[in-house]
């Protein structure tokens, strides 16, 4: 008996849901049933083309397609998947193409209909899902839309490469990110962000610089010439073996007093009475002091010697004694190491080096060495989760990690980097509120926050550690939101904390007891403010055409006022020190720290005089009127106040005449403005301006090169100074930066330092 001739399977055309339930399909994609089921897609099963069979020139015939098998594939819609451009393109041609094509009426030809019916519902798959791709909404890593970096190049400052991003509040005007330049990365926080207004200063002098024939290119040459002689003799040889040598007890006495009654009232390091006992025993004892102690005590003077007198009379002996700390906490030797004083003697270099100027600007780095070491030693979490010690013990523990917090806080809006670490990082308690004397006795109780102590200073920041702390991560983080309604946010939370303080403060100084010192008061006064000038002042320039930015104009402005009242009480602002001379008197330590001193007091400082003279610029330009334009004579009065703190700061030792030049210049400008003078007076105005101050600064340099050393001691010819090659001047330009030190260890490289490292500091 004959077997039944097979029959051939018809190929589906329902949807495979219309196919289950057994009900008509409109065949149409999705199908009018799974709309009303409300299903988001619809599977069809349908016969795919057969794999071609490739001949030698990569072509196929159809006898051979008819020989092979069908294959079965199930098409489905993946919303999630994504389709490149070229597959679609690729399958719209080869559908193209079937469809263009004509068949008999035959077998074959129905097959092909079929291939023809699948190509076309694969296209229409394939093009619904590059649409949907498409619509997709541009994530944050794609910064194309919304940033863009503009390079500024100029022959005097070098090559800096500014990221800006527009605010998320659509205004027209862009907020700078970070600026570039060279291997560092700075972010808002740093004060280069708003010197980029300037720029148009430097370009106007900057034809001088060039001309190798005129006085500032000349001049350019001798004061970086001088500068590395004088440096040359500061710093000594590295590295520096540490030594029992301690000045004359007198002098070391009012060093040791200055930096307890200044920097040790703000940041608590030491135990007072503990240090002044090993103190004295050192001067008594017939013994060989400790060099762990010595070391310690060599960075305390060195500090108390930055606001020891007027001149920084003390700057030779204070950067050897830094040269010194540093070569011994280099030596290899870390388990032994492990202990509060080693952590102590590495906060105090951290200041040491900042206040005096070795290596300052790149502390940031450092101080993140020592917060690790502090992690290692468990200072991060509370002595509550440690076998019971005495009080001493613990609240030592607590002052030292509470320091270690506060300077990687203040590092990190110096340098212009992130934080780095956040609240979740550890759960070790603020410290009690005691006396150093009270901690040395059993289970002592803490005083209330109402009384003034030792911690006082130390705990109100503290207090204000979390937001000032948001601010440093919204300034320096990427990734982080520039809106400006975070920035009035961040504002408003801080603002409240320190008027709650102040309050605090306000009632120490009425009780009749202990009070904080007017150090204190205005440097803490200073710290906190610095956070209310940086949040504002990425909005600062924009605010001149941008009237959403109008607070953050004020704010600027009337903090950076404030804060150079703080470290110039002497100003004719201050009325009640109007009759006072230029420097202070011998008390006023902070004005000597800004004065004297490298780093933050002496860095923003020179910042707000700064905004201050773009402010006055700023209403000068945007004045249409033809009568005088009024201007407040307090601002005036700290450019006048800024060209002298400049130019003292140079004869009483700073080497960098960089930020006298630039201050000059944009006070010239200013001045410029107000007379009326026409565009095309300035490039002559600002070049005579910048000619003038070359020459006072080479004469005060040359005046204390003559008072140094014998010259063939280091091999220096004044004589032969008009004839230095002009193939050295790369060497000395490129580099504009106020936040690099003026001294820098010397590890053996010959390389010159460039002219223009330290600005202000």
């Amino acid at each position: 008996m004959a077997e039944p001739k097979s029959r051939r399977r018809r190929p589906p055309v329902s949807c495979t849901l219309c196919r289950k339930r057994k009900i008509k399909c409109n065949r149409e994609y999705p199908c009018s049933n799974c709309l009303r089921s409300k299903k988001n897609r619809c599977v069809y099963e349908s016969l795919s083309p057969p794999p071609r069979q490739r001949l030698r020139h990569g072509q196929t015939t159809a006898p051979d397609r008819a020989r092979e098998p069908e294959e079965r594939q199930t098409l489905s819609l993946d919303q999630g998947s994504t389709v490149s451009s070229d597959t679609t393109a690729q399958t719209l041609q080869s559908g193209q193409l079937v469809a263009s094509s004509t068949a008999p009426s035959t077998p074959g030809s129905q097959s092909s209909a079929r291939e023809v019916e699948s190509l076309r519902f694969r296209i229409k798959q394939l093009e619904e899902q590059l649409s949907k791709a498409t619509r997709r909404p541009v994530t944050s890593t794609d910064a194309s839309s919304d940033t863009n970096i503009t390079t500024i190049k100029s022959y005097l400052a070098g090559t800096f490469h500014v990221h800006h991003q527009r605010p998320a509040a659509g205004q027209d005007a862009t907020i700078p990110r970070t600026i570039m330049h060279k291997t560092r990365l700075f972010g808002q926080s740093h004060w280069m962000n708003g010197t980029a207004q300037f720029w148009d200063v430097l370009e106007t002098i900057e034809p001088c610089v060039q001309n190798e024939n005129s006085k500032c290119f000349l001049n350019v040459h001798k004061c970086k010439y001088l500068a590395r002689v004088i440096k040359s003799r500061q710093n000594p040889t590295w590295p520096t073996p540490p030594t029992t040598d301690l000045p004359a007890k007198d002098v070391a006495d009012s060093l040791v007093d200055i930096y307890l009654r200044t920097i040790e009232g703000i940041h608590r390091i030491l135990h007072i009475p503990t240090f002044r006992q090993d103190y004295e025993a050192v001067w008594v004892s017939e013994t060989t002091p400790d060099m762990a102690f010595i070391i310690q005590l060599k960075l305390v003077l060195s500090i108390g010697a930055v606001m020891y007198d007027d001149r920084f009379s003390l700057r030779t002996s204070a950067i050897r004694w830094i040269y010194e700390a540093q070569t011994w906490i280099s030596q290899p030797e870390f388990k032994s190491r492990l202990n509060v004083q080693f952590l102590q003697t590495s906060i105090l270099l951290l200041f040491a080096r900042e206040f005096v100027g070795v290596e300052g600007g790149l502390s940031w780095v450092s101080a993140g060495n020592v917060m690790r070491t502090a992690v290692y030693m468990g200072l991060h979490r509370d002595p509550l989760y440690f076998p019971k010690s005495t009080t001493f013990v613990a609240e030592m523990r607590r002052r030292v990690w509470n320091t270690v917090l506060e300077i990687n806080l203040q590092t990190s809006m110096n340098s212009g980097g992130p934080p780095l670490f956040s609240l979740d990082d550890f759960d070790t308690q603020p410290p009690g509120n005691f006396d150093d004397e009270q901690i040395m006795a059993e289970d002592p109780t803490p005083q209330p926050d109402g009384s003034f102590t030792q911690m006082s200073i130390a705990l109100a920041l503290r207090k204000m550690f979390p937001v000032r702390l948001a601010i440093a991560k919204a300034l320096n983080g990427i990734g982080v939101s520039s809106a400006y309604n975070e920035t009035l946010r961040l504002d408003s939370e801080l603002r409240r904390l320190y008027k709650a303080i102040c309050r605090m403060i306000q009632q120490y100084s009425s009780g009749g007891g202990n009070s904080p010192s007017q150090f204190q008061i205005r440097t803490l006064d200073y710290l906190v403010r610095r956070y209310f000038l940086a949040l504002h002042e990425p909005f600062f320039a924009p605010a001149t055409h941008e009237t959403a930015y109008a607070f953050s104009r004020k704010v600027v402005v009337d903090t950076s006022l404030k804060m150079w009242c703080a470290v110039y009480p002497s100003s004719p602002i201050m009325a009640a020190a109007s009759q006072t001379e230029f420097l202070p008197a011998h008390s006023d330590y902070l004005t000597r720290l800004a004065f004297c001193g490298s780093g933050l007091f002496r860095t923003i400082s020179a910042q707000a005089c700064l905004l201050i003279a773009a402010e006055l610029r700023a209403q000068l330009q945007e004045e249409d009127s033809l009568g005088p334009v009024p201007l407040r004579r307090d601002l005036l009065s700290v450019l006048d106040d800024g060209r002298k703190w400049a130019l003292r700061s140079i004869e009483v030792g700073q080497v960098n005449v960089k930020g006298y030049l630039f201050l000059s210049v944009i006070c010239e400008q200013v001045g410029g403005l107000m007379r009326g003078l026409p565009e095309s007076q300035f490039p002559e105005l600002l070049t005579k301006a910048a000619e003038d101050v070359l020459e006072r600064c080479v004469s005060i340099l040359e005046d204390r090169v003559s008072q140094g050393k014998g010259e063939e001691d280091i091999g220096i010819h004044l004589d032969g100074i008009d004839d230095i090659p002009a193939d050295t001047l790369p060497d000395l330009i490129g580099d504009w930066s106020f936040m690099m030190p003026v001294n820098n260890f010397d590890f053996g490289i010959t390389e010159p330092i460039n002219w223009v490292e330290s600005g202000f500091t």
